[in-house]
């Protein structure tokens, strides 16, 4: 079973949070979704790589990134 490894971004309040799916507390929370997100790639880099979603303030993903090491699904062309 290949169980993928996911970290959101989301904003709560004024603040943005780092959340595993299903995770009951957050990550990390943060005071800018800038600092979230360099957090929850060193949070997935430790972990063996995964996947990074990025909200926008309204909730919807913004951004999808795979981070290293872990295996890109939409690799780019070339």
């Amino acid at each position: 079973m290949n169980k993928q490894n996911q970290r959101h971004v989301v904003r709560d309040g004024n603040q943005w949070k780092v959340v595993a799916p299903h995770a009951k507390r957050a990550s990390a929370i943060l005071p800018t979704q800038e600092r979230a997100v360099d957090r929850a790639r060193q949070i997935l880099r430790g972990d063996g790589g995964g996947e990074l979603l990025v909200h926008s303030r309204g909730g919807q993903i913004r951004k999808r990134d795979t981070v290293p090491p872990a295996h890109d699904p939409f690799p780019p062309p070339g």
